[in-house]
């Protein structure tokens, strides 16, 4: 059985860089058949896809948030990373990460197992 768990801080300053950490178990984040995404949802807002990190760590980013956006991996623990600079309150926002099959090499945009969320506050 496959898990994502979110960690981090919950409450962040404006102006701070977010860092937040997924890690998974019950398969790698090589495997070449996933991919590996974060994704956020504002209150009372919809999903906002952040960006995503291949099987061979390339990496993929909304348009959104590239400037201010990265994301790593630590094969070595299974996790990959998030983190968003020049946080501001609209930043705000439950933070997800989530795995998404391949078709062959072609992303499905869908997604099979997802954490559970974490609540990141941007106040001062």
């Amino acid at each position: 059985q496959v898990q994502l768990q979110e960690s981090g801080p919950g409450l962040v300053k404006p102006s701070q860089t977010l860092s937040l950490t997924c890690t998974v178990s019950g398969g790698s984040i090589a495997t070449s058949n996933y991919t590996w995404s974060w994704i956020r949802q504002p209150p009372g807002k919809g999903l906002e896809w952040v960006g995503v990190i291949l099987h061979d760590g390339r990496t993929y980013y909304s348009s959104s948030f590239k400037s201010r956006t990265s994301i790593s991996r630590d094969t070595s623990k299974n996790q990959f990373s998030l983190q968003l600079s020049s946080m501001t309150p609209e930043d705000t926002a439950v933070y997800l990460c989530a795995r998404e099959p391949l078709e062959g090499s072609v992303r499905t945009g869908t997604y099979d197992y997802w954490g559970q969320g974490t609540q990141v506050t941007v106040s001062s």
